[in-house]
């Protein structure tokens, strides 16, 4: 088939997880290990890691974890972007259509297996046991890929201001600048989102549309916003490593903490990061060459956690992964 011909064809969108939890779940000790659900459908006579389609209206990462809730019955948690697998299938029409199946890592924390028609048995199991049981080639290969770096992550969301206008348009003082009504459409989504990932702390530069950007989140959790003047544009270019460092101070927090910023800071600490780290974000660049930073954007920064060996001595938090998600709202 040309190109052309598959690049136009109606395509599927789902969205899953390599669910994992700490080996000994059962009851069996396993020092240092985890294990991954995989799910058997009886329909398909088929195993495979749970996974679903994305209703209308809704984002990737809700739908993960959504069709695991469904599939697996557990609570996921989400972290780092899996490799997306595409491939063809049949629709009720008798066509074809191309599926796009967006995968996370996520690890569960807490829940109980129900046999449904849909589902009717889940198996933990080691990962490499886990692979020999995957029915398909392309769900092997995903699982070898989440096995290649750290399991267990301390993950930081690092976003951009939602829309508050342009600044020229503005005549009082810019630290003052409110969120548009799309800005504010914007931190809706964000406060929908972030939860997803595990956010139960919040931080912010000290700018009136950073502060409003997360402030419909703080409230959810019931937590306040700390105040990071060396996270704002004035206070991080002075002596952008002092910024880093007060960054990787709070990645280094127990918890997953929410990081409100600005647009002149985001790209270039990210930057940073990856290239102390040896993390390649090559295809991340936008049209600019630099990273990008929308208004209303996510980084998720996985951290390799404290109680993961440091690579070439290199004490944790150190980054393993960086993942930008350029728009909250589906």
């Amino acid at each position: 088939m040309a190109v052309t011909d598959r690049a136009n064809r109606t395509k599927v969108r789902a969205a899953g997880a390599v669910l994992w939890r700490d080996a000994g779940g059962d009851g069996t000790v396993v020092p240092d290990g985890v294990e991954v659900a995989v799910v058997h459908r009886p329909r398909y006579d088929d195993w495979t890691l749970p996974k679903g389609k994305l209703d209308d209206g809704e984002t990737v990462a809700a739908a993960a974890v959504r069709e695991v809730a469904e599939e697996t019955g557990f609570r996921a948690v989400l972290g780092r972007r899996l490799p997306t697998l595409h491939y063809d299938v049949s629709t009720r029409e008798g066509g074809r259509a191309r599926k796009r199946v967006d995968f996370f890592a996520a690890h569960t924390v807490d829940g109980e297996f129900v046999p449904s028609e849909e589902v009717d048995e889940l198996r933990w199991l080691p990962p490499e046991t886990a692979a020999q049981r995957l029915t398909y080639g392309l769900e092997r290969d995903l699982l070898a890929a989440f096995t290649t770096l750290p399991v267990r992550t301390r993950t930081v969301l690092l976003v951009r201001h939602a829309k508050a206008g342009k600044r020229e348009s503005w005549s009082g003082d810019d630290d003052l600048r409110p969120l548009t009504a799309g800005g504010r459409r914007q931190a809706e989504g964000l406060r929908r989102l972030l939860p997803l990932f595990g956010a139960d702390q919040v931080y912010s530069a000290p700018r009136v549309r950073c502060v409003q950007t997360v402030q419909a989140l703080a409230d959810d959790l019931g937590v306040g916003i700390r105040t990071e003047p060396l996270l704002s544009e004035e206070g991080y270019w002075p002596d952008p490593e002092v910024g880093l460092r007060r960054l990787l101070e709070i990645a280094a927090t127990p918890g997953t903490p929410v990081v409100s910023s600005q647009g002149g800071v985001i790209p270039d600490m990210v930057a940073r990061l990856a290239q102390a780290d040896g993390v390649d974000l090559s295809e991340q660049p936008d049209e600019t060459g630099t990273l990008p930073s929308r208004k209303g954007s996510l980084w998720v920064l996985s951290f390799r956690a404290p109680s993961e060996p440091a690579r070439n001595g290199v004490p944790a938090p150190q980054l393993v992964a960086a993942d930008y998600v350029a728009d909250p709202l589906p």
